[in-house]
């Protein structure tokens, strides 16, 4: 029989987050699973942490069973390029603040790995967005995104003119500050400080979301998950920026023209829990469940 093996992504900065990685290999070598670390990460642990070093990139988590990650969503949106291309789950506990994305809290992370060792855990696939852009014939980047792709201004005096398509047709022209074209999952992240709504991760829906528009008409949308949206940045404009997942980042020149489109590959989530997005989504935001006129407590 093959032994098992999961790849450890870890925000080292944290001292407690190093104690818990140390907790957790203690609790996978007892139960006969094997660790592999990143490279990059590895000086920062203690050996007895890992198993196994490698390289980051596509094949860093080729023949695991999943990636564990111990951070908040930055470390988990990290992992998630490495799984992605080995098309391995991704099983978050946040150690930072809100952590929405995270499947589970630091105050229960042995309960969470005691799960992964008896194989009682479910794998949702979440909508990704394929993006690319151009200019003219030229292609300037093809990447991906699990919560969003921004077009956004380049300098922080400058508007970013912008024209907005959906389905090869004009929906509207605005200056702006950017606009964010969202997954169900990236609703809750950046779409939503834009003002974006927030949509069950379970829904088949692109969003675009409109930064500090300057127009009467610059509402969000939510468009099929079969539908195109492009974003034009003004030829006679000023320069702008596509950040995917706010971790790839790449230079549009005026004129660029950024193409999203629902992903061919999803990205894989552990889910360990049963209860309802609805329960989540009230607790992280802890959000007044009582009416106004209830009584105070």
């Amino acid at each position: 029989m093959t032994a098992r093996e999961v790849l450890l992504v870890v925000h080292t900065g944290r001292q407690d987050t190093r104690r818990a990685a140390e907790k957790l290999a203690g609790w996978f070598a007892d139960a006969g699973i094997r660790l592999r670390v990143l490279e990059r990460e590895a000086p920062d642990l203690d050996a007895s942490c890992y198993q196994r070093v490698v390289p980051v990139g596509a094949k860093a988590a080729e023949g695991t069973e999943l990636v564990f990650v111990l951070g908040g969503d930055g470390t988990l949106l990290r992992a998630a390029e490495l799984a992605r291309p080995a098309g391995v789950p991704v099983l978050a506990v946040n150690m930072g603040r809100v952590g929405f994305l995270a499947e589970a809290d630091s105050d229960v992370l042995e309960e969470a790995v005691s799960q992964v060792i008896a194989q009682r855990y479910e794998v949702v696939d979440r909508m990704t967005v394929d993006v690319t852009a151009s200019l003219g014939d030229r292609r300037l980047a093809k990447t991906w995104a699990l919560n969003e792709a921004s077009v956004e201004k380049s300098s922080r005096e400058r508007i970013l003119d912008v024209r907005i398509e959906v389905d090869n047709r004009p929906v509207s022209s605005f200056g702006c500050d950017g606009v964010l074209c969202a997954t169900p999952t990236g609703s809750t992240a950046y779409a939503f400080s834009a003002g974006g709504p927030v949509v069950w991760p379970d829904v088949q829906a692109l969003l675009v979301v409109p930064s500090n528009a300057h127009a009467m008409f610059a509402r969000p949308l939510v468009v099929s998950p079969d539908s195109r949206i492009a974003v034009e940045v003004d030829p006679s404009g000023h320069p702008a920026v596509l950040c995917c997942d706010g971790r790839r980042t790449f230079v549009l020149p005026p004129g660029a023209r950024v193409e999203v489109a629902g992903g061919e590959i999803p990205a894989r989530l552990v889910k360990l829990r049963q209860g309802p997005f609805t329960d989540r989504l009230v607790e992280k935001f802890e959000l007044p469940v009582q009416g106004w006129r209830s009584p105070r407590v």
